[in-house]
């Protein structure tokens, strides 16, 4: 147990740059699910009956979940409630269970026995995919509440200034958390890539996960700092640790735009899905959007959406920036971006395959024409102003092919009488081949924009989904940091500015390196603006640019790493 008296640290990872204090309230959900004895004889169908019952109510409970986490998360991270269907109807799983009922076991411990092996098998994978044994302990767990008729520990009603402590949330759990009334969460497992990490950034809630089993000493109603920034927990904080909380921790919002120390202009923008996540940009001080994800318009839908419905929805993420620039990702979907409608046809590696601009250019030309005129009206009808990007592009041919669709879409615009007007236009640098064309495409653009999550996986051959590669992901790789500061040579003498829209650029540790680097614009998940706007407010840029040729010139993940904590000493 604890000493009442004795501030203590517990280490982890940080999910958020935001800190709380608060008092400690265990969530032990295991305890919720009691099944009882399992009976010498069933009768077969009954149960049989019950699964299916209690599966169809689930479903129902996910897709209710799902609406809400839309409206309070955002459509991307909703999305998960969309794979615990497919796992609550997974033929494997339903076999399962059935064929546990038919050796004997009663619905509930045939769930349980069901679950058990897919859940070990996706924890003996480590990392990323590890965690996504929590989706099936979240859905297992669902069904096993719904048979035994187990109340739900609700979270919702929580006093306000808790701090949740538990060994894992899952995502229902952490979607029914109050901003308003949570000080922050604490999980033994789990790691920045979670879903309750994720959840924790849109929700704008101080987090720390993956501190190990220390986080079991710590008693329930103990006071607590969680530093989502260092990925630290303070137990029984002394005043001057209370105190310092906020300070370079939990940024203060600023609405201006900022500039680093020596006076270089930095925009510092959201990546945005839906029109909550547009007001969500606005309130954490962000400069306009980097990257709005255009496919979130045409997903949970049985039809595409009309010119209108898309010139609507551009129009309000101009309107809410009239200063500011607004940056619209063209379709993108293919890959891990399903869309029924759009019978997309199976591949055997799909982020290989017909994907982004790709399909535009193709199959989905009809929904692209239409997406661009709807673009250009907005641009003409927006307070802000407009910039047009094309996903996954690896040819200066697909650059022209698309250049010459706008000028036929103005066209017709302006035969038929239609205000529009002619977008910036860019491309976002997500693959090798448009590194290495780099110089050629900022001849044809007016800016890039570099996706790091799919340009990791793509310089490093490491899928984004395997954990068992995950070191490899790492943005401090040589070859990633180089395919970074080769993009920014390739603009240099062009008149093409260079922005950053992955995971990269929302995280502070990495902002001098990446203002070093020579990046222009940085976007983000909104939660992270003040952050990375007070650490950019804080750099020089010539120290910066020493930073990055040091990190960059490194040989090894370790020496980049070395360097980047250590400062500029390159061993030479």
């Amino acid at each position: 147990m604890s000493d009442p008296e004795t501030e203590r640290r517990l280490h982890g990872e940080g999910a958020t740059p935001l800190a709380g204090v608060g008092r400690v309230v265990w969530y032990r959900p295991e305890t919720t699910v009691d099944l009882p004895d399992e009976p010498a004889e069933i009768d077969h169908d009954t149960e049989v009956e019950r699964f299916h019952e209690a599966r169809d109510t689930a479903r129902v409970e996910l897709e209710r979940e799902r609406e809400t986490a839309r409206e309070r998360v955002g459509e991307a991270e909703a999305d998960v409630f969309g794979a615990h269907v497919q796992f609550l109807t997974d033929p494997q799983i339903e076999e399962g269970v059935e064929a546990a009922i038919g050796n004997g076991l009663p619905a509930p411990h045939a769930v349980r026995e069901a679950f058990a092996g897919p859940i070990e098998q996706f924890e003996s994978m480590e990392g990323r995919t590890a965690e996504r044994a929590d989706d099936l302990r979240d859905v297992r767990d669902r069904l096993l509440r719904l048979l035994t008729g187990t109340e739900r520990v609700d979270l919702r009603s929580l006093p306000e200034g808790s701090v949740v402590f538990a060994e894992r949330l899952t995502p229902s759990d952490t979607a029914q958390l109050d901003p308003a009334v949570v000080a922050g969460f604490v999980t033994a497992t789990g790691g920045r890539t979670s879903h309750a990490a994720i959840f924790a950034r849109s929700l704008a809630l101080p987090a720390v996960v993956g501190v190990g089993d220390g986080l079991y000493d710590v008693d329930e109603g103990a006071e607590v700092v969680v530093d989502g920034d260092a990925g630290t927990v303070v137990v029984n904080p002394t005043a001057a640790t209370r105190a310092g909380v906020g300070g370079g921790v939990d940024a203060p919002v600023r609405a201006e735009a900022v500039e680093t120390a020596d006076g270089k202009p930095v925009e510092v923008a959201a990546n945005v899905g839906r029109p909550v996540e547009v007001d969500a940009a606005v309130e954490r001080g962000a400069d306009g959007v980097g990257l709005y994800r255009s496919e979130f318009l045409f997903v949970d839908r049985a039809s595409p959406p009309s010119e209108d419905e898309q010139y609507d929805a551009y129009r309000e993420a101009l309107d809410a920036f009239p200063s500011g620039r607004v940056v619209v990702r063209t379709l993108d979907v293919g890959g891990d971006k399903p869309v029924p409608y759009l019978d997309l046809p199976e591949e055997e590696n799909p982020f290989l395959g017909d994907r982004g601009i790709r399909r535009s250019l193709g199959v989905d030309a009809d929904l692209f024409e239409t997406q661009l005129r709807a673009l250009l009206r907005a641009a003409a009808d927006g307070a802000g102003d407009l910039a047009v990007m094309l996903p996954l592009v690896s040819t200066v041919e697909e650059v022209r092919a698309t250049r010459a669709r706008l000028d036929e879409v103005a066209a017709d615009l302006a035969d038929a009488g239609v205000a529009h007007a002619d977008p910036e236009f860019g491309v976002m640098i997500e693959t090798p081949a448009a590194v290495f064309v780099g110089p050629d495409l900022a001849r044809e653009v007016d800016f890039f924009s570099i996706g790091t999550n799919d340009l990791a996986q793509y310089v490093m051959a490491a899928a984004r989904g395997n954990e068992r590669v995950a070191e490899l992901r790492d943005f401090r790789q040589p070859a990633v940091l180089r395919a970074v500061r080769e993009t920014v040579r390739a603009a240099e003498g062009e008149d093409c500015w260079v922005g950053m829209c992955g995971e990269m650029a929302g995280d502070p540790a990495l902002t001098e390196l990446l203002l070093g680097l020579g990046l222009d614009e940085l976007s983000m998940s909104a939660v992270t603006v003040p952050a990375v706007k007070q650490r950019v407010a804080a750099v020089d840029t010539a120290a910066a640019s020493e930073l990055a040729a040091a990190v960059a010139g490194a040989s090894t993940r370790a020496e980049a790493i070395d360097r980047l904590e250590g400062g500029v000493d390159d061993g030479s």
